[in-house]
């Protein structure tokens, strides 16, 4: 019988909502991000790199960030994300909706515990 898992789906988008605050906070490589993002949560949330380079992909694609060169921890070459202007006007919307999605929830959750 298969184990079920801790962990638990996103909701479409939150995986570049994340990336896109995290990396609002400080710029990061792939895997910096990866690691920064399982600590934060504190292993609560995996994002596979089967995920999580495409949406750096798309959001490249999509104007939200830019990369430069620069070097890891352990003096690698990298591709440094970092979020650009539209990058921080879409984080803005994003967080104003996921804000109201959550005053939904909390709304239901109260009113059907009565």
């Amino acid at each position: 019988m298969k184990k079920k898992s801790q962990h638990r789906d996103l909701f479409p988008g939150a995986v570049e909502l994340m990336i896109l605050k995290s990396l609002s906070r400080k710029p990061m490589h792939g895997y910096a991000l990866a690691m920064w993002l399982k600590d934060i949560s504190e292993d609560y949330l995996l994002i596979e790199e089967g995920s999580l380079y495409p949406a750096l992909q798309r959001m490249l694609k999509a104007g939200w960030l830019e990369t430069e060169m620069g070097l890891s921890a352990r003096n690698r070459p990298v591709r440094i994300f970092k979020v650009t202007g539209a990058g921080s006007k879409h984080l803005e919307q994003e967080l104003a909706s996921v804000e109201k999605m959550f005053a939904g929830f909390t709304h239901v959750l109260a009113l059907a515990g009565q």
